[in-house]
């Protein structure tokens, strides 16, 4: 079949005295917005070529076919369908609320009961199939499904063809009436006043960018909604925080990605007929990033500030703002994490050499202990109140590992005692964590700083350097990664191919300075850290030269397409999904809808000339060589707002011209609906994978193996 070309149409501008040439740039549409609500918008010629590449795709990877069917059944077949959520209580006003999935529905249905009824007086007051169905949509995206105060009505917020761009509703749970006329074009939160008289939502401006958070009165016309806050900074954006954990404020966030500011305001007044008033709790300063919640008479402030890189935990009492006083101090590359109350107890989280811990802190003796729930080396706990009051001692605690299936307990923090109440359920009979080895190693990259491998394989794969290694990788907005299980991720390791996750820097892993050596001027060390991970599993005999497939989606797709053009060698192939691969024109491009906000992360090529050479030095687009290069798949949807279908698409084409080799160079863009993650509904989400694992095998010749 003949390979796809795109057509050339050379422009060249000029930045900071060079001249930047791309015959590709043409494809990019200034009113993409447009596009994105409205797929018709597309440019016809541009339509074609992305056709064309589809079929050329599926030819391809036509041998494979029949194996992506059965791989399909195999992970669909290893998930228990029909199953419940831990349950939720609101004990004071006597409901219990939980989630259910079926067999037969692609979306959770939402269940409640009075406490104490039995199961014939359940009710399901949500349903996405249903939903779904009644509208008549492709692509069925919810943003937000919450509850009023007093129970009577479900908002709901809508995305209808993965865009991005929330419709809100507002309905009785009795009998499914709308109550007030929908909402367009917001972010998709939705937060009820106490009373359930108001919302609060925020909307999202021409360049898809959220910057005014508005209350809405239900019933009346969105025409008349109170504007309460709008942030006037280009790169700044907006968020409707919600309530503090004693329910007495309502919060606002603004932040850039180094930066934020809070305002907040009484529940009491939310409830009130009259203008809201805002309060400044401290004013942005350049790199001081701070939260608030509220609890016991106290602000606590979760914050970088007074050279806490890594965060600390600060109170104050509601009557004095300025006077704050360390409660959790700082510690050197352990990151402070987030934190929630129950009655006297604070629980929060930590990260230290890339591992996640849970604490729990008593506000009446200060006396803190750590919760172990597993003896591995790597697991990933989590933890969810019981209830909606907070007079109680229980919560619920969870953890899974790469190799462990999640197991959820009650946990006394009085008496300290646990409950087993959940495990989920792996549908394969040769299914035992005792089956998998998961390792935490560590690397050596350029300039000796230590990079934490996370891998797991199965206990039957050889370590002598013949098998395959999936090596994924992110690095980017200080986003570390979690290592929790997968039942999807079983399909590989059972063929003998081994998972490892390496916390290149530019995450959090080992505190700011991690992220901090990882961006802006710092970004190729992200590069240098994955080439280096690589380099150590074939040392190490995981793997071999050239049998490394690279994964990664989105900024992980800036470090696998930097990478493919620095070290093609030691890569058998790449998956590639919603990669940002033209990073130098999507950061001299501020009228895109992410680029001022990333400005602080990437670095800012328009308006600084060595930013501008830094970024063009190691922009995958602008680096493509005369080489040989492995097999590629780029997957892409035309409706992804975070980043656009014009990189892949670019990249692809280029590489078309420049690449000396045979093998796969494979581009799949979703034309119809689907977003920055892809198709919705869980059937959709199974095949996208079968389809991503069945290049996978195939380039590993492991097709029709056997698990």
């Amino acid at each position: 079949m003949k390979i796809p070309q795109l057509k050339r149409k050379l422009e060249v501008k000029k930045y900071h005295g060079y001249e930047i040439k791309d015959e590709f740039s043409w494809i990019h549409q200034k009113n993409i917005l447009e596009v994105l609500k409205d797929r018709s918008k597309l440019n016809p010629e541009v339509r074609e070529y992305l056709e064309k590449e589809n079929t050329y795709t599926k030819f391809q990877m036509k041998d494979a076919e029949g194996f992506q069917r059965k791989l399909f059944k195999e992970i669909k077949g290893r998930i228990k369908l029909d199953d419940e959520s831990l349950h939720f209580f609101f004990k004071k006003d006597g409901w219990e609320y939980w989630t259910k999935t079926t067999t037969e529905n692609n979306y959770p249905i939402q269940l409640r009961k009075k406490i104490g009824d039995g199961k014939d007086k359940i009710q399901e007051f949500w349903n996405g199939d249903k939903e779904k169905k009644k509208i008549g949509a492709n692509y069925f995206g919810v943003g937000d499904l919450s509850v009023s105060h007093d129970h009577s009505l479900l908002g709901y917020s809508l995305d209808l063809n993965g865009s991005e761009f929330y419709t809100i509703y507002i309905r009785r749970i009795a009998d499914e009436q709308l109550v007030t006329e929908k909402i367009e074009n917001t972010s998709g939160g939705i937060t009820f006043s106490k009373d359930s008289r108001f919302i609060f939502y925020t909307l999202l401006n021409s360049k898809h960018q959220p910057k005014k958070v508005l209350r809405h009165k239900i019933g009346s016309s969105s025409k008349e909604d109170e504007l309460i806050y709008e942030e006037l900074d280009e790169s700044f954006t907006v968020g409707m925080g919600g309530l503090t954990a004693d329910e007495k404020f309502f919060l606002i966030g603004t932040s850039d990605h180094s930066t934020t500011e809070t305002h907040y305001f009484t529940s009491d007044s939310a409830n009130a007929e009259e203008k809201i008033k805002l309060r400044l709790f401290q004013k942005r300063s350049k790199k001081i990033r701070y939260s608030i919640s509220s609890w016991q008479s106290y602000f606590w402030i979760h914050t970088n500030q007074d050279n806490s890189p890594d965060f600390k935990i600060c109170r104050c009492k509601h009557e004095n703002i300025n006077a704050w006083e360390d409660f959790v101090p700082s510690k050197k590359e352990v990151i402070i994490g987030g934190f929630d109350f129950l009655d006297d107890w604070m629980i929060r989280g930590e990260m230290s050499n890339a591992l996640s811990k849970l604490f729990v802190r008593s506000l009446k003796t200060n006396e803190e202990e750590e919760l172990v729930f597993s003896d591995e080396k790597v697991w990933s706990p989590s933890v969810s109140e019981m209830q909606k009051e907070t007079n109680t001692d229980n919560i619920y605690i969870s953890y899974s590992s790469p190799k462990t299936n999640s197991r959820a307990y009650i946990y006394n923090l009085r008496t300290k005692e646990k409950k087993f109440v959940k495990e989920q359920e792996v549908l394969d009979k040769n299914y035992s964590p005792k089956n998998y080895i998961t390792e935490r190693l560590e690397c050596k990259s350029h300039d000796s700083r230590l990079i934490p491998l996370t891998i797991t394989r199965h206990k039957d794969t050889k370590l002598d350097g013949t098998a395959n290694v999936l090596l994924y990788g992110y690095g980017s907005y200080g986003m570390s990664l979690s290592f929790g299980f997968s039942n999807i991720r079983l399909s590989l390791l059972n063929r003998n191919i081994i998972w490892c996750d390496a916390s290149v820097r530019g995450g959090r892993e080992r505190g700011e300075i991690w992220h901090e050596e990882g961006k802006m001027l710092n970004k190729k060390n992200t590069f240098e850290d994955y080439i280096s991970a690589a380099k150590f599993l074939i040392e190490k005999k995981y793997t071999y030269k050239g049998g490394i497939v690279g994964y990664g989606g989105s900024a992980g797709g800036l470090l696998l397409g930097a990478v493919v053009n620095q070290a093609p060698e030691l890569f058998l192939g790449m998956l590639i999904q919603v990669g940002f691969l033209d990073s130098l024109s999507t950061n001299l491009d501020h009228s895109l809808p992410l680029t001022s906000g990333e400005l602080t992360e990437f670095a800012d090529a328009k308006n600084n000339k060595e930013h501008f050479e830094y970024i063009r030095s190691y922009s995958p687009y602008h680096n493509i060589k005369k080489m040989d290069y492995p097999n590629l798949l780029l997957v892409t949807n035309l409706k992804d707002v975070r980043v656009l279908f014009d990189e892949p698409t670019k990249f692809t084409a280029k590489l078309r011209q420049y690449k000396t080799d045979k093998n796969l160079l494979l581009l799949k863009c979703e034309l119809e609906d689907a977003g920055h993650g892809g198709k919705s509904g869980r059937d959709s989400a199974i095949e996208e994978v079968a389809f991503d694992y069945s290049f996978i095998l195939k380039i590993t010749n492991k097709l029709n193996t056997e698990t």
